[in-house]
């Protein structure tokens, strides 16, 4: 059996085929996983943007006592959220034994409590008050119309 030139040539022709067949396949199986990634991270960045948006709809409620002087002290109500909270309540699920009630009648509920607003209470603290005490927040916002937190602000 006997090669002639052509059939050399035919014979490297099959072979670079194959090995530019080959790093077709190789390449096309890496574009495919960079696509899948990019997939995922386009998936990702939507999920953050919608939890960003949620965000920006909430509001955040607390309460901290603050002390003024050496022995005034205030309950400071505050919004620390992206979005304003509306008809905001305060209850006192373990009872009440230092906001001024007068303080809660004039102020509570309050209409809108805009992103770092607050209000202050005036605290009446006697020896008798207990250091810790359970504030329940209620309160509207852009998320939703029924929002309660429980803070346990401490003297």
């Amino acid at each position: 059996m006997s090669f002639t030139p052509s059939d050399i040539v035919a014979g490297l022709a099959f072979l670079l085929s194959a090995y530019a067949t080959l790093k077709t396949v190789q390449f096309n199986d890496r574009q495919k996983s960079l696509i899948e990634s990019q997939e995922k991270l386009n998936q990702r960045l939507l999920e953050k943007e919608d939890a960003e948006s949620v965000l920006d709809k909430k509001a955040d409620i607390g309460a901290t006592f603050v002390k003024l002087g050496s022995n005034n002290y205030r309950l400071k109500i505050w919004n620390k959220g992206k979005a304003a909270a509306q008809n905001v309540s305060i209850e006192f699920p373990d009872g009440n034994d230092c906001i001024v009630e007068s303080e809660i009648a004039e102020k509570f509920p309050l209409e809108v409590l805009d992103t770092h607003q607050s209000v202050e209470l005036i605290a009446a603290v006697h020896m008798g008050t207990k250091r810790k005490h359970a504030i329940k927040l209620l309160w509207a916002d852009g998320f939703s119309q029924s929002n309660e937190k429980i803070v346990y602000p401490t003297l």
